[in-house]
């Protein structure tokens, strides 16, 4: 049994920031997260500061956290950069964790704060994608990566967008490896789409708050077959910050609000052929997490799982054990995932609707889950959400992402 708790989580609204730096972005969370834990700043040991954009489009390739939480008036403090791509914030959380259960500090904080929106620089917003996956074998895994997809024909008169995230064409490869393999179908990639739009309108923070038919996601825009620009993420400013401290003093401190935290799990990527699926990262990542919670995935009461693309909460549906290997399709048909089905998954409205600010991602959806086992998250509540689980993945590297961390939260006094 782990001994540590979260006592506080703050986040901005998602969207496009541009009159807000990354620093501002990151003390508003801040702010919010300390008000939420009812503490001061003096009361916060270390930080641990999560970004992956600053360097590529301000230049500011170090001491990212230094200049922002200097900024808000942290001295002496130990603060460490994390920068783990889409996983950064949740890889964070994974060394304050430990630093915790170390003995090492008593309360810390987590900040994931990121700006993806430069109007002047626009070349260089899509470019920086390509810091996630190795540059050196780029190429290589590029090609091993879209020749999964072979074997589907794309529709004849298709039109696909000539401006897009290079990752867009790999989700779209694995979407039609799962659609050759196992018969997925793009209404069941489109269904993820529509259930996570349509929670995002009982979301405040999320970036998009409008509802979309199922049809309405297969007419929008191609981007490249079968992932219409409903289907992915949109590019988003925010930021979300997470205090820690000892489950014994949070439970002190905030009573039923601390919520436990039971399990967490991180890998990477390995090598491994497409057919081998059981062997992807996120089933490592969930096993280790399961372990150390002591549950299985026939306990958990809500879910975030990383839909960059709507096919990605398809394959981590199946990754974390929520169905068997092919059933992803079928679980979201079946409404089993939407608020106030069985197992409700991206009830914030997901990547593909709430938003995506790629360093603060992972804090976001724990922000989310923490708000649900609080039973404070108004009208998108999940009725009695008491374990909950967030995958968070990273980069690519080979068949699939370079990093992945898959953490499971407890409500303990309800």
């Amino acid at each position: 049994m782990s001994n540590t708790s979260i006592i506080g989580v703050g986040m901005t609204p998602l969207g496009k920031h541009l009159d807000k730096s990354v620093r501002d972005l990151a003390a508003e969370a801040v702010t919010a997260a300390l008000a939420d834990a009812g503490i001061e700043r003096d009361r916060i040991e270390a930080a641990w500061f999560c970004n992956t954009r600053q360097g590529a489009l301000e230049g500011q390739h170090g001491v990212r956290g230094q200049a922002s939480l200097r900024a808000y008036g942290f001295e002496s403090i130990p603060i460490f950069n994390t920068d783990n791509a889409c996983a950064s914030s949740s890889s964070g959380l994974m060394q304050a964790f430990a630093a915790v259960e170390a003995g090492l500090f008593e309360t810390v904080l987590v900040v994931g704060a990121e700006k993806m929106n430069y109007p002047e620089k626009r070349e260089a917003m899509f470019e920086a994608f390509k810091g996630s996956w190795d540059r050196e074998l780029a190429d290589t895994h590029l090609a091993s990566l879209l020749a999964i997809g072979d074997g589907i024909a794309v529709p004849e008169g298709v039109v696909e967008s000539p401006e897009r995230s290079v990752f867009m064409d790999i989700y779209a490869a694995q979407a039609r490896f799962h659609m050759k393999t196992f018969g997925t179908t793009s209404r069941q990639i489109a269904a993820v789409a529509a259930k996570n739009h349509n929670h995002s309108v009982l979301n405040p923070y999320a970036q998009y708050r409008f509802p979309m038919t199922l049809d309405a996601v297969l007419n929008d825009r191609m981007i490249v077959w079968p992932i219409t620009r409903a289907m992915c993420a949109p590019m988003s400013d925010g930021a979300c910050a997470i205090v820690l401290s000892s489950r014994r003093t949070a439970e002190k401190h905030m009573g039923n609000r601390a919520i436990h935290l039971r399990g967490i799990g991180v890998s990477s990527s390995s090598n491994r052929t497409a057919e081998q699926y059981d062997r992807h990262l996120t089933r490592v990542a969930a096993d280790r997490a399961y372990a150390m919670a002591g549950l299985g995935p026939e306990s958990v009461s809500v879910a975030e799982l990383h839909d960059a693309s709507a096919i990605a909460e398809i394959l981590h549906s199946e990754n974390v054990g929520f169905c068997a290997y092919g059933e992803g399709g079928a679980l979201v048909e079946s409404g089993a995932t939407q608020l106030g089905g069985r197992l409700p998954i991206n009830v914030s409205g997901g990547l593909l609707s709430k938003g995506h600010p790629i360093g603060a991602t992972g804090a976001i959806q724990l922000f989310e889950l923490v708000t649900q086992l609080r039973g404070e998250a108004g009208e998108r509540q999940v009725e009695g959400a008491r374990i909950a689980l967030a995958e968070n993945g990273g980069g690519f590297h080979g068949l699939e992402e370079a990093a992945c961390v898959v953490t499971i939260l407890e409500a303990v006094g309800r």
